[in-house]
């Protein structure tokens, strides 16, 4: 073959190949990117039961923070490390001797009612509201703050009486929600009309609500940080059952599932769904399920009776048949997650023994009648705990003790536990935080027995554990913090306030046509996008 005729065929080839490429770019250029990102969208989300409100500054239930943080800031948020980022504060600083606090709001924050976000509006919210309602931030932060100033609309000084270790990671969302004055400045804040409707300034907002039914959610288009968010709507869908709620996310009518039961988890594996483990989101984090003793009720002022009661539950038995293995059974009053404080082995001194509850109650003078039975409690919890109540019933039943199961709402749990008091027991799963400070000591500190939910439960009060929960808190060392709350573990495991029984892995699950959701964030969909 001649050299022209060898280089006109490489000449067409070079041109053929050429064309080729280029319509093969424009081909992509054209077509939409398998995965691509787009902007705009739905997300259903389903949970369990209906919040009862929407004000997340004067409770830490769970029901109410799923939907109501998306409403809402803090001063900063928290990623999945738990470290503080930006959120209406944009910086801070800390004196050398931790004893004040400054904030420099974000300068263009506003409600979404078109109202500025200014610095009175966080000292408002602290003084008037989570300070007095909110059982986390009331009990751990309130206790060491001196003072709040506003010395101009975007600067924020707290004036600390003592230290305070944790408080950039208790005034984020969930802890500390930013409610307008303007708006909550008139009225009672536990039955403001605004609690329905609510206005905040947060990545979504309000409009409307379906008792029992729905919960709709818009995207804020004046929101503060650029961009944000991506879905044009939240729709949360109250499913009380958990297998009606996978059933909903794998035919696709819902996109997001708060919480998985541990038995759903392998149900839902290769089934193109992405499941994520956390210790803690929405309500807390590092939560143990807890049994509350009502020491007010004459029943429960013995220590024979409530130990009885703690030995004859087979708590093993509740992690392999509630949460199939996922979490393990409780050690201490502190979450293991927290692991500076926490003791192993503090309530070793329990172990499940049906024979020695049997002996307990015989000594505390608690005979059985002729049907066997020695006396009835009632149990108020949230239906979701369902499995729980069955294995106690018939734990409990073992020993001679009737158990009447109460399901109530978030409402209903708060007004008979915590305002009415017309309790014998409950059942909560307490969420211990990412410190002490922020979710343990409000259970047990004496000064936080009252209406506030989710507080002080048992009404238990103890001045050496008063006192030791005081000091950790004003200690910046974890060393020493760590021994202060070991040596309140030590005491309250031997006077039993409460029971505690499994600590829990959370997960959370969503349909794979989104991503960028934060399940251990309150602001769980700022970043979430719908793929093509």
């Amino acid at each position: 073959m001649s050299i022209i005729v060898v280089r006109k065929l490489f000449g067409r080839l070079r041109v053929f190949f050429t064309r080729l490429i280029l319509a093969t770019l424009l081909l992509n250029l054209c077509a939409p990117l398998a995965g691509a990102q787009t902007r705009g969208g739905t997300a259903v989300i389903a949970v369990p039961s209906d919040p009862g409100h929407l004000n997340p500054a004067i409770t830490t239930s769970a029901p109410v923070q799923q939907i109501a943080a998306s409403l809402f800031n803090g001063l900063v948020s928290l990623d999945e490390t738990g470290a503080p980022q930006p959120d209406l504060a944009q910086s801070w600083t800390i004196t050398p001797d931790g004893l004040r606090v400054t904030f420099t709001l974000v300068p263009d924050a506003r409600w979404h009612d078109g109202q500025p976000v200014t610095a009175e509006d966080v000292k408002f919210s602290f003084e008037s509201l989570l300070f007095r309602f909110h059982a986390r931030t009331r009990a751990g932060l309130a206790p060491a703050v001196e003072g709040i100033d506003a010395p101009d609309p975007h600067t924020v000084v707290f004036r600390m009486r003592r230290p305070h270790a944790p408080l950039l990671r208790q005034v984020d969302v969930l802890e500390a929600p930013i409610l307008p004055r303007h708006i909550y400045g008139e009225g009672d804040a536990s039955q403001h009309p605004a609690n329905l409707r609510p206005v905040g300034s947060g990545p979504f907002r309000f409009e409307n609500y379906r008792k029992d039914d729905t919960v709709v959610l818009v995207r804020n288009e004046t929101y503060f940080k650029p961009a944000l968010p991506h879905l044009d709507r939240l729709v949360f869908r109250v499913i009380p059952d958990a297998n009606t709620q996978i059933q909903a996310l794998l035919a696709g009518e819902v996109d997001y599932v708060v919480r998985v039961t541990p038995g759903d988890v392998r149900r839902l594996q290769n089934r193109g769904v992405t499941m994520v483990d956390t210790r803690g989101g929405a309500g807390g984090s590092n939560c143990i399920m807890t049994v509350g003793f009502n020491l007010e009720r004459p029943l429960f002022a013995d220590l024979r009776v409530r130990r009885a009661i703690a030995v004859a539950m087979d708590r093993q038995q509740m992690l392999d048949l509630v949460l199939f293995g996922r979490g393990r059974v409780a050690e201490a009053p502190i979450s293991s997650g927290i692991p500076w404080a926490h003791l192993p082995g503090a309530l070793a001194a329990h172990p499940f023994d049906a024979a020695l509850a049997n002996r307990l109650l015989d000594e505390a003078g608690r005979p059985r009648g002729p049907n066997g039975e020695r006396f009835s409690i009632d149990m108020f919890m949230y239906a979701t705990f369902t499995r729980y109540a069955e294995l106690m019933r018939q734990q409990l039943a073992h020993v001679g003790i009737a158990l009447r199961v109460r399901f109530v709402d978030a409402a209903g749990l708060a007004d008979a536990v915590f305002a009415r008091r017309d309790f014998d027991t409950t059942l909560i799963s307490y969420c211990n935080g990412l410190d002490p400070a922020i979710g343990v000591r409000r259970m047990y500190d004496s000064a936080n027995i009252g209406r506030v939910p989710f507080s002080n439960a048992a009404a238990y009060r103890n001045e050496e554990v008063d006192r030791l929960f005081t000091a950790a808190g004003a200690t910046v060392d974890e060393t020493q913090r760590g021994e202060q709350y070991r040596a309140a573990q030590r005491i309250l495991a031997a006077e039993l306030p409460y029971w505690w029984l499994v600590e829990a892995v959370l997960t959370t699950a969503w349909r794979n046509n989104f991503e960028g959701f934060a399940p251990w964030s309150g602001q769980f969909a700022e970043r979430a996008q719908r793929l093509r």
